[in-house]
């Protein structure tokens, strides 16, 4: 199996680097600058799981096409990167290659399936702390690095999901071969969207948040927000979902933030939209009341204004 991996930041670096690892054929697609750092230093991760400095394939917008196509391509970028993450994987993608995305949120689905067809996306979703470091080092915060996949209509396509557990497998990575995964990636969405919109909102940690005198409540509130929407969309979350994330999000002196809030506090570019926003608008259709959410999001476009008279 081939792998061309876009990106090699955080979650692209680190899990595609793990797969190279194994010796896995894999392929980072990067741009230039990227490109000569890790002809320069390889691609280095630091990692609570086992440090590593690798000599990784990597081509660039102007030569994927000359190494492709690929078996399958991951997707590691952010939401605001996907319009040009498309063009630039265009020419990776030849008649049988599959693609799984691992964004966060739902909104990228209709997205690549109007691009490539709903038959080659695979749906996927991951779990893990890690950003590029000063020079270009993978940098994994803690202990826990997991990736989840799965076929969206229940069917064999080849065997292709089979076939990437086996090389994450080889990898050992922390992986599942989800046998409903739309259900998987609803779960995270409620998650991520409450964490996401409670800690931005605060400007605060978890612990921080439900330490104060209404915070636990307003908390469940959005949590309860998300979960209304899931039900809604024919998607609940299951119980034991449900009650890992009711305990991290109200886990009394937890430093636990969301990324978006790092992100929004260093001036950079957020997710917003795509996931607090998508939530809201999906509350809208389902006719789900949702004054947190709308809180939330008011805040998030509002921060956004701001930045946009300061740059």
């Amino acid at each position: 199996m081939r792998i061309l991996v876009l990106g090699a930041g955080g979650t692209g670096g680190y899990f595609g680097g793990r797969l190279a690892q194994a010796g896995v054929d894999v392929t980072f697609l990067v741009r230039p600058e990227r490109a000569a750092t890790l002809d320069h230093r390889g691609l280095v991760i630091r990692s609570p799981l086992g440090d590593a400095r690798l000599d990784v394939r990597h081509v660039t917008a102007a030569t994927v096409a000359d190494a492709g196509p690929f078996d399958v391509v991951m997707l590691s970028c952010k939401a605001y990167d996907l319009h040009s993450a498309l063009e630039s994987i265009d020419a990776a993608v030849g008649e049988d290659t599959a693609v799984l995305p691992i964004l966060n949120g739902l909104a990228h689905f209709p997205v690549l399936d109007r691009r490539f067809g709903p038959d080659r996306i695979i749906g996927g979703l991951c779990v893990i702390s890690a950003a590029k470091g000063p020079d270009g080092e993978i940098i994994h915060f803690g202990n826990g690095a997991s990736i989840t996949f799965g076929e969206r209509d229940g069917l064999a396509h080849g065997g292709r999901c089979e076939a990437l557990a086996t090389a994450f497998a080889r990898a050992g990575v922390d992986h599942r071969l989800a046998d409903d995964i739309t259900r998987d990636l609803w779960a995270k969405f409620s998650f991520l969207t409450a964490l996401a919109g409670m800690t931005c909102l605060f400007r605060a940690s978890v612990g921080d948040i439900v330490g104060t005198d209404n915070g636990r409540r307003l908390m469940e509130r959005c949590y309860e927000e998300c979960l209304a929407v899931a039900r809604a969309s024919g998607h609940g979350v299951p119980d034991h979902a449900r009650s890992m994330a009711w305990k991290t999000l109200t886990a009394e002196g937890s430093p636990l933030t969301a990324s978006m809030l790092r992100d929004l506090e260093s001036g950079q570019r957020i997710e917003g939209d795509h996931i607090v926003g998508d939530m809201l608008r999906r509350a809208y259709e389902a006719s789900v009341n949702a004054p947190m959410l709308e809180a939330a999001w008011t805040h998030l476009q509002a921060f956004e204004a701001r930045q946009a008279r300061t740059v």
